[in-house]
């Protein structure tokens, strides 16, 4: 449906050939973004890694790919009844970008969760042509809203991942890589949510460079795609934890589950606290602002090496999915990224009520290094004692121990609070 491009040919599966023609249907429309070699994260890890930077796309995100792929191919009746989509975000910003740049008008329902920049770069970038809807706690609520909204207007649901078209526009992240790298990677690290990416790159790197290793990284708390593996169909997670907003999926895809199976797609998962040290890691060493989602595959990095599944000197290639972070977010990320590191502990003290008790706990129990983050005297149980919620950050996980054993010799009682308790979830 564009000037001098053929249209894509009808599909119910993705190959190799659907999504080269994809990559010639986006040429000149989506950014062709940068391959960059890492010296910091090839010294940390030992292999020779290399960062496609999706965040430098033109929405911030690889998505723009697949829902221009979809769009672009409907005909004028389709066109003219327009598009609806669910999104944690980015998808939503690329459904904008291709109606405004070839005149459709769309709808996009996004959960209430979605931080408000992304809602505010959907309105801007898809201006008159694009409504934006907040609803449901979840993805999968935005999802079931979409499909609702199209079954009564008749608009044309274009999927976040689940769609051969999505698929194949977001595999074309693949093509890319082959050929700003002269040669295929050994080891090829995708960020999971729904798995359009992962599968579309799956898909044609299986028939063109079937050596490539391809490793998916899934959020600890959000990992349908493995659930799904496990079960042999997609299941719905029970669980689900939305810190990375952009691949909290609760259900993994019907063709996108399948793909990833066939294709040998070796699955993995980070802890959110690892993706948000990676997220500060980029920002203090390298000035790279990433989401949650957007670091996630490196995250996956640091879990390989972790585990000893790196081979030494090989050429690894990161996908880095988008760079729409809420800057407002960034006191939870250093806060998660502490406490995966073991810098960050809270506990209740008991102290006694009478003049330099504070004092001496500064004096005896804390260290040099140490610091409080938090004072929060919560009430006067009794007449001889009153506890408070302390918050105490340490320059090395390692001071750890010291600390306990101060503790336990000094007269306020001192009680930690696990990081896996309902309590310690108050303070996150």
């Amino acid at each position: 449906m564009i000037d001098g491009v053929d249209p894509l040919p009808e599909a119910s599966l993705v190959d190799a050939s659907l999504v080269e023609a994809a990559a010639a249907q986006l040429r000149g429309v989506v950014t062709r973004t940068p391959l960059d070699y890492s010296r910091r994260l090839s010294a940390r890890f030992g292999v020779e890694v290399f960062g496609k930077r999706e965040d430098l796309q033109v929405v911030r995100s690889y998505k723009v790919r697949g829902a221009y792929t979809v769009i672009a191919r409907l005909d004028p009746p389709a066109r003219a009844r327009g598009v609806v989509c669910a999104s944690a975000g980015n998808h939503g910003q690329g459904l904008a970008y291709a109606c405004a740049a070839l005149g459709v008008r769309g709808r996009v329902y996004l959960p209430r969760n979605t931080p408000r920049q992304k809602r505010n770069r959907i309105a801007a970038i898809g201006g008159d042509d694009v409504e934006v809807i907040v609803g449901g706690d979840t993805y999968d609520d935005a999802n079931a809203s979409a499909l609702a909204d199209a079954a009564e207007t008749g608009a044309t649901v274009v999927p976040a991942f689940d769609d051969p078209y999505t698929i194949a526009g977001q595999g074309t992240v693949a093509i890319e890589i082959v050929a700003q790298l002269g040669r295929a990677p050994d080891l090829l690290v995708v960020p999971v949510g729904g798995g359009g990416l992962v599968a579309g790159c799956a898909a044609w790197l299986r028939e063109r460079y079937p050596k490539v290793r391809i490793v998916g990284v899934e959020p600890a708390g959000a990992a349908e795609v493995a659930a799904g593996l496990a079960a042999g169909h997609p299941v719905e997670l029970a669980d689900l934890d939305t810190f990375v907003d952009g691949a909290a999926v609760r259900r993994a895809g019907e063709k996108t589950l399948p793909l990833i199976a066939a294709t040998g797609v070796e699955m993995i998962t980070a802890p959110e606290g690892q993706v948000c040290v990676e997220m500060l890691d980029y920002y203090a060493s390298d000035g790279i602002v990433l989401e949650p989602a957007g670091a996630l595959s490196t995250a996956g990095l640091a879990e390989l090496h972790r585990r000893g599944a790196l081979a030494p000197g090989s050429t690894v290639v990161a996908i880095l999915s988008g760079g729409n972070n809420d800057v407002s977010r960034y006191a939870e990320v250093v806060e998660r990224a502490l406490v995966h590191e073991g810098r960050k502990h809270y506990f209740l003290v008991e102290f006694p009520q009478e003049p330099g008790a504070l004092r001496r706990f500064l004096d005896e129990v804390l260290g040099p290094e140490d610091d409080i983050t938090l004072f929060e005297y919560v009430k006067r149980s009794s007449r001889d004692t009153g506890p408070a919620l302390v918050g105490i950050e340490l320059a090395r996980a390692s001071d750890l121990d010291g600390l306990l054993e101060r503790m336990a010799d000094a007269p306020p009682k001192c009680e930690r609070i696990a990081a896996d308790s309902p309590a310690f979830r108050f303070l996150m």
